[in-house]
């Protein structure tokens, strides 16, 4: 039988040429899904399989989550829904060559009108965000003077739709000021108009709801001041009121949904290399980014642009908890970046440290977020994030400090001081370390030393590698010390978007989960990519401003993600080898589910033998969800061929041989039986 289905699956390749390559698989799949029916009710070898006895153990149940970073545009122009760019005028040429104040924004005299516009910062409406516009309207004419905004590479826009604009405006000089707020599309046509009057000598907020008339992908935000005299503007937004679970100051609802549907147990925010920065001046402090979003303190990216923290650390948590993931926020180690001054490739000023003086008020600030997250409404950090909206603590179990620093005496003096007071105040948090930015070397060894002698629970390794790293690697985790600490795989990626670099990731994940009771916590890197913006490739979810592109990688993690449980059991799947078919099965006791994941890369078809005499009480029948097709096909990213899971269904018996197709990912899942 196993031949047979092999000559079938060689003729389908025949008959169904590359465009009608979904209608192959699921032909395939029902191909191999009866032949399989067939083994099921005949095969003799599979009455007499394992001779080994199961053994079970439980893993993490936070095993399989995602780290976020602002990295390619994931923020600002991504994830955070603000649709205007440069909103409080605070671009600079620190933050990207040839930028300013005026970047993404045009000034316009339609018609006969005229004035002039300049940037002042001696009476802003915070200190933290010095710089706004001053608007001279010296002849209005019938049109009118004022800006006009393209947002990221276009602001869309969906018919019918409602959209919230706000701007903070401040008459400086002349009487009460007409000022017309429009959204017109590519063509220059009025999509939605309304209207406002300045009425106050003082910074005064101004907001609108404009109603979409049509669809448009390339629309401008347009701002057109209707009198003579003088204002000044800041802080202008442009919010779709479809944000992600309708938060205010939100997220763009698409790309959250996709980030939901792989049902991440964690979220890692708000970096990687974003966290200790390029510079001291440069490293992330949380309590910048809380609070109303004026009083804000912006800063350059680290990858080259520029952060309006918008999404700020109040927004990462209200996210982790609108889709059940645990927040594992992670700030710097008082230590900016060792490349810090230039790239990776050729080095910079390198690592620096705060002065010890210092460290008091740092810790301080560590501390303070754990409070924030986790204090009473009536604490003084508890009562700011109560003041934000949210009066219930976030209940934080994880704090990351540090990322992939160099193992330097100036890290360890700080990490230490840092650890030792956070265990001293809150013994329940679990701090993550840091062994730096490859999977060994003298880093790595160093850091693994480090962090045994500090006993810190959990600590992050990264690496980005070939696929056939990740094939060779599957043993890699069985023979850590279980006694010393966890193991946080906080970066990984097999360098690729293709077929082939998500089912190498996928064996690799399997044996993750195998040895998920000495890996706490696993993540793909990068999550976020908006096309034409790119820092660093391949990431798992491009999108562009109307768009998501899911990644093939992204559906192994989605399969992952969905099909995640907290007890593994070994030797449930035979006929498999070290290089290129791998499988886990783990099962879940909230559902009560068994789950079995099994990975082929090979290009024929691969017979396994699976024996479920170990569990008792499962359905008979069993959902099959197969990823699977040509190996060097990328997905969406460029608009080729999509590969998505396929979804069938079948009825098994307690021993049956399963055939994997070639270049394929299957999940086979049965349910509990029903209780009478």
């Amino acid at each position: 039988m196993n031949i047979i289905c092999k000559t079938v699956f060689k003729k389908l390749h025949i008959m169904f040429p590359i465009q009608f390559k979904n209608i192959r698989i699921l032909i395939s799949l029902f191909i191999l899904v009866t032949a399989n029916t067939v083994l099921n009710s005949g095969s003799i070898y599979a009455q007499s399989i394992h001779s080994e006895k199961s053994v079970q153990k439980r893993i993490s149940t936070d095993l399989f989550g995602v780290f976020f970073e602002d990295i390619n545009y994931a923020a600002d122009g991504g994830l955070y829904a603000e649709l205007v760019q440069n909103r409080s005028f605070e671009y600079s040429p620190a933050d990207h060559t040839g930028w300013n104040p005026f970047t993404a924004w045009e000034y316009i005299t339609p018609g006969y009108a005229y004035g002039n516009i300049s940037v002042a910062s001696n009476q802003p409406v915070h200190e933290n965000n010095p710089h706004y516009v001053v608007l001279t309207i010296e002849e209005p004419a019938k049109e009118g003077v004022g800006l006009k905004n393209a947002g990221f590479n276009g602001i869309p826009l969906i018919s019918g739709d409602t959209y919230l604009f706000s701007i903070y405006i401040r008459q400086l000089a002349g009487a009460a000021i007409p000022v017309t707020i429009q959204l017109t599309g590519r063509d220059g046509k009025v999509n939605a108009e309304t209207k406002i009057v300045t009425d106050s000598d003082q910074w005064k907020k101004y907001t609108a709801v404009l109603k979409a008339g049509a669809t448009d992908d390339s629309a401008s935000l347009v701002i057109i001041a209707k009198a003579k005299g003088v204002i000044a503007l800041d802080e202008v937004s442009l919010f779709p009121q479809n944000t992600y679970k309708n938060e205010p100051n939100g997220l763009r609802n698409d790309i959250a949904g996709t980030i939901a549907a792989i049902k991440p147990r964690f979220i890692r925010f708000p970096g990687g290399c974003l966290v200790h920065g390029d510079g001291l001046g440069n490293m992330y402090r949380w309590k910048n980014t809380i609070g109303p979003v004026e009083q804000r303190l912006q800063q350059k990216n680290i990858w080259g642009y520029h952060q309006s923290v918008g999404l700020g650390f109040f927004e990462y948590f209200r996210f982790c908890e609108d889709i059940g993931a645990e927040p594992l926020p992670v700030l710097p180690a008082a230590v900016c970046c060792q490349n810090s001054g230039g790239s990776w490739r050729i080095g910079g000023t390198g690592q620096h440290g705060l002065a010890l003086q210092e460290m008091g008020d740092y810790i301080q600030d560590v501390l303070d977020l754990i409070e924030y997250a986790n204090g009473p409404a009536n604490s003084v950090w508890g009562a700011k994030r109560a003041a934000a909206g949210h009066p219930l603590p976030f209940n934080l179990k994880y704090i990351g400090i540090g990322n992939e620093d160099q193992q330097s005496d100036t890290f360890r003096e700080r990490f230490k001081l840092i650890q030792e007071a956070v265990k001293q105040h809150y013994p329940a948090i679990n701090v993550v370390g840091t062994v730096g930015w490859s999977p060994d070397g003298t880093e790595f060894t160093q850091g693994w030393q480090f962090g045994k002698q500090q006993k810190v629970e959990i600590l992050d390794e990264h690496y980005y590698m070939n696929p056939d790293w990740f094939l060779r690697n599957q043993h890699r985790y069985d023979q850590y010390d279980r006694s010393g600490p966890k193991v946080y795989i906080g970066e990984y990626a097999s360098r690729g978007n293709t077929l082939y670099n998500a089912l190498c990731e996928a064996a690799y994940m399997t044996s993750i989960e195998k040895n998920g009771d000495i890996v706490q916590l696993a993540s793909y890197a990068p999550l976020l990519a908006r096309k034409g913006n790119t820092q660093w490739n391949p990431n798992l979810i491009y999108f562009d401003q109307t768009n998501v592109y899911p990644t093939i990688n992204y559906y192994v993690q989605q399969l992952f993600g969905n099909n995640s449980g907290n007890r593994y059991y070994s030797h449930i799947v035979t006929g498999l080898n070290d290089s290129s078919i791998a499988a886990s099965c783990v099962t879940d006791s909230l559902t009560g589910d068994l789950i079995l994941k099994i990975v082929n890369v090979e290009d024929t078809l691969h017979m396994v033998h699976v024996n479920l005499a170990a569990f008792r009480n499962l359905e008979k029948n069993a959902v099959v969800t197969v990823l699977s097709g040509r190996p060097q096909t990328i997905n969406n990213v460029t608009g080729v061929t999509n590969i998505v899971p396929v979804v069938t269904a079948i009825q098994t018996t307690k021993t049956f041989d399963w055939n994997l197709p070639p270049y394929s990912f299957t999940i086979l899942r049965w349910k509990q039986k029903s209780k009478q």
